[in-house]
């Protein structure tokens, strides 16, 4: 009943042996891949994990700045150093962090939604810790949809992964 390959002609079988060698190729190569983005992902999971390394955070800074895209980051920045700040530096900070990032003529005006613009106007004038909280949430995500994954794609990333 089953004769065995011998009953193939030998331009089936030669096909056959081709793409044997075509299939075991390809699983050799995805599987590369899942390990690579499986390393990758271990080291940066996510953007609170590359903002919380000295070298990751740098080239990320980089990055933006190659792209003239920093003020998302430098803003978000800023913000951690206001919640940090004594009591008597919050409307000094307040105030820079508005000029330089919130005004609408700001050399670093970050994308804000206009209700933000305008609870933060009125925070200015009696700032607290959590004054740019909002904000700065709204940067984040804007960040962790936007640019982190453009960064995640460079070879700026790919600098950081072999220094880690």
């Amino acid at each position: 009943m089953c004769r065995g390959l011998a009953s193939f002609p030998s331009s089936c079988l030669e096909k056959a042996k081709g793409m044997r060698v075509k299939i075991s190729h390809l699983a050799q190569k995805h599987e590369w891949t899942h390990k690579h983005r499986a390393s990758e992902e271990k080291v940066l999971p996510d953007l609170e994990t590359l903002l919380s390394n000295k070298v990751g955070l740098q080239a990320f800074q980089w990055f933006l700045r190659s792209e003239f895209s920093e003020e998302n980051l430098e803003f978000w920045l800023a913000c951690e150093d206001y919640r940090r700040s004594e009591l008597n530096q919050l409307e000094t900070k307040a105030q820079c962090i508005y000029s330089r990032f919130i005004n609408s003529e700001a050399r670093q005006e970050v994308n804000l939604d206009s209700e933000t613009r305008e609870a933060l106007v009125r925070v200015i004038e009696d700032p607290r810790a959590d004054a740019f909280d909002e904000a700065q949430q709204s940067i984040y995500s804007l960040m962790v949809k936007d640019s982190f994954p453009r960064f995640l794609r460079s070879t700026h990333c790919q600098e950081v992964l072999k220094t880690l």
